[in-house]
């Protein structure tokens, strides 16, 4: 763009064109834009200058455009609209959109949650393309770049350029397969659980995982003094699932919407042990950065996402109340 040559265009001209394009009157532009009819034609003499053209010649009282003020009017409305629209405070219409958002949300979220947002988008949103990864090398530097616009991640300490919107609270619990060992067990103890490796699901968003890296449930371990068999490590929720379905594995997780139950897993969930002191809960945020906090696009977006999820609130406090006890 030829930033240097549009420097030395005064934009506000274009606005007196259109009223002279409209009026094809010096003073009925005048009157149109509260000005006075020697203004006008200063600005009409400007307009000549900066196009090169004469652009109107004149028969009786009315002003006859030039061709090149004839393909100015073909352009002008649309763009006029265009800037006005770009910088007007009026009500946001999604459908007017056309773009891409991109979020990072770990899957066991995005499995149920984009299905819902992306029906919400196609029929409110129709020009907005959702892009989704489960994979960042770091969620705050993606945000700040641009790369993302929004992170849905287990709520910890941010920058004071990030925004943290409370989305949901999870009970974590143990799942295991249906005909696993403890699945009729009313009740799992610490010592039956440990009999069995354990497929560690990670929560957050992670570029690569590591048996390394300790998740809450080992920490609380290890302040009993215990440890527990990991037999994978990974942030593949569909690879973790079918670990847990097809072996005697255990695995720490929340659940979150329905999907996973319209699936093909039939999963038994347990509370935790009662010997075993844990968080009991675990929030999840929306993170957005400050730099797109004044986007009409990204509020609106944040609000479907916000709503979306509280409208599952109820059903995750009920989840609480009723994990298997079979």
């Amino acid at each position: 763009m030829n930033l240097q040559r549009l420097s030395r265009l005064d934009l506000n001209l274009l606005v007196s064109l259109q009223a002279l394009l409209e009026e094809k009157s010096v003073t009925k532009a005048a009157q149109r834009l509260f000005i006075t009819q020697p203004a006008m034609s200063r600005v009409l003499q400007r307009l000549r200058d900066q196009l090169d053209d004469p652009l109107f010649t004149r028969t009786g009282n009315e002003l006859v455009p030039t061709p090149r003020a004839k393909a100015l009017e073909m352009r002008l409305p649309s763009l006029l609209d265009a800037i006005l629209e770009m910088v007007s405070e009026g009500e946001f219409d999604p459908s007017t959109f056309v773009g891409e958002i991109t979020v990072a949300v770990p899957e066991f979220v995005a499995i149920s949650l984009i299905s819902e947002l992306t029906k919400v988008f196609t029929e409110q949103a129709p020009g907005l393309i959702l892009s989704i990864s489960s994979e960042t090398e770091s969620v705050e530097g993606e945000l700040a770049e641009g790369v993302l616009d929004f992170a849905i991640d287990v709520e910890r300490g941010v920058s004071e350029d990030i925004t943290s919107k409370r989305l949901a609270i999870f009970t974590p619990s143990i799942w295991m397969r249906e005909g696993h060992p403890l699945a009729n067990n009313s009740e799992v103890t610490l010592e039956e659980i440990l009999e069995y490796p354990f497929v560690q699901y990670y929560l957050l968003i992670y570029k690569r995982v590591s048996a390394r890296t300790d998740a809450r449930f080992d920490k609380a371990l290890r302040d009993l003094g215990r440890k527990r068999k990991k037999a994978l490590v990974t942030n593949q929720l569909m690879t973790a699932m079918e670990t847990v379905c097809g072996s005697d594995c255990l695995m720490v997780a929340a659940k979150y919407g329905n999907a996973m139950d319209r699936e093909m897993y039939r999963i038994v969930r347990k509370r935790y042990p009662s010997g075993l002191p844990h968080v009991g809960t675990i929030p999840m945020v929306l993170l957005q950065h400050n730099r797109t906090a004044s986007s009409s696009i990204h509020s609106w977006v944040a609000n479907q996402i916000v709503d979306l999820i509280n409208s599952w609130q109820r059903d995750l406090d009920a989840d609480r109340e009723s994990i298997s006890v079979k």
